[in-house]
């Protein structure tokens, strides 16, 4: 157990070897109920955030869900995020532990000009999630009105008797499942799904499977691989950003991307098996190029993996070297994402 944002957090409950095995190759479940909840009620909720998020959310139907990021006017990224369109006049923001009182304040400023409550219900919830490529036949078990749910879908209902809201979204790149409850029905909820689960051979995983499963997928990690001082543009998520609406940051986004990115987000896969920590620096010729921005050994790919930012001249397939406490290591530049696994879509 660690401490984690307030939270006493289990690091692992086996191994993080075998947890990670579970989530690639079967089925594996997490407590992340430490992640922040902010609901957005109103009539003016679906044109409040299309101005605060990047990304459109004007384009969800009501029982949709999608990734994006909130921005400060310099394009510096304030936190990631999952946004559920709960109605036409509601929406849950699912953020990070980290940042649940920044962005509190920041989404509670940003909407004095609109007709919308905004409203801290992170001590509400309780969240559960399933991963792994047998996680639908474990729903199954449990509902089928769960497991006909597309990716990036969800819907709200009963589970084991408790009313709760459930997603088919994760942050492991593969298939599964997250389970929003009141906090006092998680742990009725957790130890039924181990009940349904044992035929599955469920296995509960910690924070240690959870950030190698993250990295082998290539997800940005907040804090790490993105902060304010970074922009979705220079982080590999230009993706989640919509030009063609209005939204905080816009005009620097706009600017930086007419202008090209002097840095950006790439993959290493070193030689051997160190791993490259936060803050170590990338080096060419002697010269310094970038820094590591995560790093880790792979499990799943037997090679020792890391984030990088580095200067947007550098192409794939460049060889470089990673400074690991005053030993130079050879990398290569190669493209991301290391891992692809069971996800349906990645269409967010």
């Amino acid at each position: 157990m660690i401490e984690f944002s307030g939270w006493m957090m289990p690091l692992q409950y086996e191994n993080i070897v075998s947890e990670v095995e579970a989530v690639r190759k079967n089925v594996a479940i997490f407590d992340v109920s430490h992640m922040g909840e902010i609901s957005i009620v109103g009539p003016d909720t679906v044109k409040f955030l299309d101005w605060l998020l990047t990304n459109a959310f004007s384009a969800l139907t009501v029982g949709q869900a999608m990734y994006s990021v909130i921005c400060n006017e310099n394009g510096g990224i304030i936190d990631d995020l999952i946004a559920y369109k709960i109605a036409e006049d509601e929406a849950l923001l699912i953020v990070n532990a980290a940042n649940v009182e920044k962005d509190f304040n920041w989404v509670s400023s940003c909407a004095k000009r609109f007709n919308v409550r905004v409203e801290n219900v992170s001590d509400r919830y309780g969240l559960i999630a399933v991963q792994g490529p047998k996680s639908e036949a474990l729903f199954s078990c449990v509902s089928s009105e769960v497991t006909s749910l597309r990716y990036y879908h969800f819907t709200k209902s009963v589970i084991f008797g408790k009313e709760c809201m459930v997603s088919r979204t994760g942050y492991t790149a593969e298939d599964g499942f997250e389970v929003c409850c009141s906090w006092q029905d998680t742990p009725h909820i957790w130890q039924n799904l181990f009940r349904i689960g044992e035929k599955f051979e469920l296995k509960p995983a910690g924070l240690g499977a959870r950030d190698i499963c993250r990295l082998e997928a290539s997800y940005m990690l907040y804090g790490s691989d993105m902060d304010e001082n970074t922009t979705p543009l220079e982080v590999g998520l230009g993706w989640v950003v919509k030009f063609d609406k209005d939204f905080v940051g816009r005009e620097a986004l706009l600017a930086q991307k007419e202008q090209g990115v002097t840095r950006r987000i790439r993959g290493l896969k070193l030689e051997g098996k160190r791993i490259a920590r936060h803050g170590m620096r990338v080096l060419k010729n002697g010269n310094q190029v970038g820094m590591i921005t995560s790093g880790t050994f792979s499990p799943t790919l037997q090679a020792s993996i890391a984030l990088a930012m580095l200067d947007a001249s550098l192409k794939l397939g460049e060889r470089v070297t990673v400074d690991l406490r005053g030993t130079e290591v050879e990398a290569e530049i190669v493209k991301l994402p290391f891992y692809r696994g069971s996800v349906k879509s990645t269409s967010i």
